[in-house]
Parts: structure tokens; sequence; C-alpha cells
């Protein structure tokens, strides 16, 4: 063998990695192959598939499993066609042809994805620079509309209400901290490659316990515990799907839930989005925040109908 891959490529194999590949050709978690030692003469030895029958890249599914790889394709599928996910592409066409398995055509599910939004294009992107360790120069563009280059080392992507957010490490005033970059308003990134990588020491995977959404409040350093009390219509849908995952029933029969979250601004939209189906209980201080946002919304639409009436 090893004359002819000389021949070949000008290379030579060891007996070690030939007894590696055959143990990887072994596991289950790989290829799980039927490989079996028979003796040749003294100590040696040659290998052979035990069942002759068995072929490598054999396409043998079952039905259930022919089943659920359609499935997955059909999911995976769903996003085909964005500029983000061009790399899906290859991936799904790989799945198909590898596997045989052609996508159901039935529309039998729906994501809901936001095809439109800005800054989907950065994501694959910004992974790459994550998975790399590389600093980057981004060009970022604020809700009124101010602009700055600043040095973020990249560290998480983290999808929340159909929009994409990068979390890193910047420079600050009072040093370094971690900052939160909303996809749609990234102008444009480039690679500090003058800048050395600062490693993170945030736990991405526990980052997010205390908060809804991706904001961590500044001015609410500590978890409290927010009691809110639903309509009898409203409370087993938020039952059956928690604000957030500290979430507990108080009373069953009063209709009231508590969290243990740091109050921001997600946790204020999710409240809002409830209309009259949701009363703040405590802490006092965001029930009266509530009260005097919602009483200023009324001002709003009574001061629009006076002047509407004006008019007339």
């Amino acid at each position: 063998m090893n004359e002819a891959l000389t021949d070949l490529q000008g290379t030579e194999v060891s007996v070690r990695q030939i007894r590696e590949d055959i143990r990887c050709l072994r596991e289950r978690v790989g290829f799980d192959a039927p490989i079996k030692a028979y003796p040749l003469e003294g100590r040696k030895c040659y290998y052979r598939y035990e069942d002759p029958d068995f072929r490598l890249f054999s396409n043998e599914l079952s039905t259930e499993e022919v089943q659920t790889l359609r499935s997955t394709i059909s999911m995976l599928g769903r996003y085909r066609g964005i500029p983000a996910n061009a790399w899906l592409e290859e991936v799904i066409s790989n799945l198909e042809y590898r596997f045989g398995v052609k996508p159901n055509r039935e529309n039998a599910i729906t994501f809901d994805q936001n095809e439109q939004l800005k800054g989907l294009e950065h994501l694959s992107t910004l992974l790459d620079h994550i998975l790399a360790h590389q600093p980057l120069r981004i060009h970022y563009r604020t809700y009124s509309g101010s602009e700055r280059t600043t040095v973020v080392h990249p560290y998480h992507l983290k999808q929340y209400n159909n929009r994409w957010f990068l979390f890193g490490l910047q420079e600050g005033t009072h040093g370094p901290y971690i900052t939160n970059k909303a996809l749609d308003r990234i102008v444009g990134i480039s690679p500090a490659t003058d800048i050395k990588f600062i490693p993170s020491t945030t736990d991405f995977s526990t980052y997010f316990n205390d908060i809804v959404g991706v904001t961590l409040p500044q001015e609410h350093p500590e978890p409290e515990e927010v009691v809110l009390r639903f309509d009898a219509a409203r409370f087993p849908y938020i039952v059956s799907k928690p604000i957030h995952p500290s979430q507990r029933v108080v009373s069953g029969e009063r209709r009231e839930l508590v969290l243990h979250v740091r109050p921001n601004k997600e946790l204020e939209a999710e409240i809002f989005s409830f209309g009259p189906q949701c009363e703040v209980l405590r802490p006092e201080w965001l029930r009266r925040q509530i009260a005097e946002k919602l009483q200023a919304t009324v001002k709003q639409y009574t001061s629009v109908k006076i002047d509407c009436t004006d008019v007339e």
C-alpha cells in the first residue's frame, strides 16, 4: 500500500495511523463499520467487513429516519434564499444528494421570520470572526442617527424578537464593558488586525438568566420579584408560554404570577403588549412607572381626539 501511495502522492502512512483509522470506522458514532481481523500467518492478520454486503456509504435508512431527515431538510429549507444563510444552500443540497432524500413540498410548517430585516448579511461574517477570535472595527448608527466606529472583541450572537444582537467587549471611559450591538444598526465591519484579541470572561450560557430579552439594566443590578396579575382570558396563555424561565404561579385563583428578574425595557414592552389584561402588583416603583406611561398614552390619544374634533 505504501508503495502505491509513494507512487501517487509521494507519501507513506504508518501502521499506527491505519489502526487509528480502523478504530474510527468501527465506532458507532462514526461509521459503525463491522470490521473484523482474520488470522493470516503467525501473528499476521488481515481486515475485512464481517458482513460482505456492508457498504461504508450505504443509504439504507429506516422509514422513520427518512421521514425525520426529510422534515429536517424541509425546516432548513425555510431559510434558503436569505443572503446571510447562503451557507445553508450547500448543506441542504449535500444532505439531499448524500441520502437521496428530497424535502416534502407540502407547506406544513411556517417560522416567524422577518426576511426583510436589515443586518442579516452580517450574521455569518460575525460568526466567523467570533470563532476566529478576531477583534473588529464596527461602524454603528444609532436610532437617533449618530454614527461612530468602535473596536469590539466579538463573543456572542443572540436572537430576540426576530432581531439579532452581537455581544462583545468594548473600551469605555471607565474601562472595558460588555456591549450590545443590534445587527440592523451596523453600517460596516472590518477586522482590527492591529488589535490583540481579549478573551471573554463572561459565561453567556448564564448571562441572560436574570433578564427578559437582551438588555442588562445598569440601574437594576440585582433581580427583583415582579408580581403580575392577568385576567381570566390571558392567564392560561401566560402559564403555557412563560414570559421568563423564573416564572411561577403565586395564585391560580387570583391569576397571579411572579418573575425573578432585573426589570428592563424588554420586560416593560412585554407588559404593555398585554394591554388591560395585565396589571403590575409589585414592585411598587415599577407599578408607578407603568401607570405613568399608560396615563401619558391616554393623554396622547385624548389630545389627538380633541384636535381632530377641533379641526372638524
